[in-house]
């Protein structure tokens, strides 16, 4: 098939335009400056303002199901997200094709628990979940009243990129070369991950069956559960040596967080490292059969050394 992939220089976006290509299907890489990094073989590069319902649809001719990880600055979710999904729908009944979609946790709320689902109670308790709450609520609309396909597969924290905004590469990992790994919250407590070649891998095998799947349908993808002393012993068993442990300072995150908007917005987040929670597989599970979970030491490896890190 030929797959659209919006915000293709995105760390998740770029991965999974990397596996559809290496599952033999043709890529239109779809970025704001019409170039993408790191991608070759049956792509075509086109150009988008992702917020122009015109410029998407034009961008996105010719394909048979378009992939959106679009993701604004975290500041600027209020101003940027609903216009792209509104945006995003334009194209996708235009065309008449389906969407693949980047669900988030924030949506649970702080009531997230361990095994989430897709029938898990949905809380919009913050700012960001209160948006991604409306999105889908869109997307749900459009296939219901319009037929637009949408398939989410929603998942935990991103690892596993060259790409950087992850917690994983600026916070967790930046001072392991002086001896330090960061956990922002109670190092005990279980923490959702996607490590992000997996997670394009369950994108590809999603999209490749979209025709068995209802108009509008959604997945929990499980990744890697660990807590801070778990997640510390996979770095340390990469790097050889031991690390100490650090804090995230976070009334000082706070009060910056009164002059910088982005601050502010990672804050208000910080819930997801203060309550254990988890994803289940078992819908993703019985729909595919078979999952490709790369096991979490070697995940972890490799994830370090995709940032730049030295591992023994």
């Amino acid at each position: 098939m030929k797959v659209a992939v919006l915000g293709a220089n995105g760390r998740v976006s770029n991965i999974v335009a990397k596996a559809f290509l290496a599952h033999g299907h043709d890529v239109v890489a779809v970025t704001r400056t019409g170039e993408a990094k790191g991608l070759a073989g049956k792509v075509e590069f086109r150009a988008a303002d992702a917020t122009s319902a015109e410029q998407l649809i034009a961008a996105t001719s010719g394909v048979d199901l378009i992939f959106n990880g679009l993701n604004p600055p975290y500041d600027k979710w209020e101003e940027f997200v609903m216009p792209m999904a509104r945006a995003v729908m334009a194209a996708a009944r235009t065309h008449g094709v389906p969407h693949l979609f980047i669900g988030n946790v924030y949506n649970y709320g702080k009531q997230i628990p361990l095994d989430a689902s897709p029938e898990t109670r949905q809380f919009p308790e913050t700012s960001k979940a209160k948006i991604r709450i409306e999105m889908e609520a869109l997307f749900r609309r459009e296939a219901m009243d319009h037929g637009v396909k949408t398939v989410i597969l929603r998942a935990g924290d991103f690892y596993g990129t060259e790409g950087t905004g992850s917690w994983f590469d600026q916070m967790m990992i930046t001072k392991i070369e002086k001896g330090t790994f960061t956990w922002p919250g109670p190092v005990n407590l279980p923490h959702a991950f996607a490590y992000t070649p997996d997670l394009a891998e369950a994108f590809v095998a999603l999209a490749e069956r979209m025709a068995d799947l209802p108009v509008y349908d959604e997945f929990t993808f499980e990744g890697h559960t660990l807590d801070g002393k778990q997640f510390q012993a996979l770095v340390e068993k990469a790097v050889g040596r031991k690390l100490k442990t650090a804090g995230v300072p976070w009334f000082a995150i706070r009060l910056m967080g009164l002059f910088q908007p982005i601050l502010a917005a990672l804050h208000e987040m910080r819930y997801l490292w203060f309550t254990a929670h988890s994803l289940s597989n078992a819908k993703l599970k019985s729909f595919l059969g078979e999952i490709k979970t790369t096991p979490p030491a070697q995940a972890v490896r490799e994830a370090l050394i995709a940032q730049g890190k030295k591992v023994v």
